[in-house]
């Protein structure tokens, strides 16, 4: 059962680069949980996400000398689905259909990659605490980082769409 969370599903065992593999995974289950549960469960999702992935990673990291196996993935799902949360919080706002809002999830699944894989700041920090915590910390912190591009990006296409629209 621990394998089953850690890799996601076996996505983890993916190559090359499972953290991508996870990440892209996090789209489509991200898009199911939305549809069934709205942004509210998505969220719940990446809440319970955390606690899991901590358990399952230090049962599958115990004993060995690697506390971060490329194949460990629940992490990038994680963070990608709280790179998410603007998305379907703004969907559910607006009443617009979440497939319409690609741009937001082209940007949540860039902007997640770009700061899982720079280890920026507070992402490498985390990154480099021993055990399962850091594994999953990181990501975490990655998906924060993006989730706040997005809203970022949103902003400015909204206000430049406005500005175009209304030109004063």
């Amino acid at each position: 059962m621990t394998h089953l969370i850690a890799t996601f599903f076996y996505v983890g065992h993916m190559r090359p680069a499972p953290g991508t593999w996870g990440s892209l995974a996090a789209l489509p289950t991200g898009l199911v949980i939305y549809m069934l549960l709205g942004p509210w469960g998505l969220l719940l999702g990446a809440v319970l996400s955390y606690p899991l992935g901590v358990w399952a990673t230090a049962i599958e990291t115990k004993g060995k000398d690697n506390h971060d196996p490329s194949e460990i993935v629940i992490d990038e799902v994680c963070g990608q689905w709280i790179a998410l949360l603007p998305v379907a919080f703004g969907a559910a706002h607006t009443g617009a259909a979440i497939t319409d809002l690609w741009p937001g999830w082209v940007a949540a699944f860039v902007l997640f990659r770009f700061f899982d894989i720079t280890k920026l700041g507070p992402v490498g920090w985390a990154d480099r605490m021993e055990g399962p915590t850091g594994v999953m910390l990181d990501d975490v912190i990655a998906g924060i980082f993006a989730a706040l591009g997005v809203m970022g990006l949103a902003w400015l296409a909204h206000a430049g769409f406005v500005a175009n629209v209304n030109p004063a």
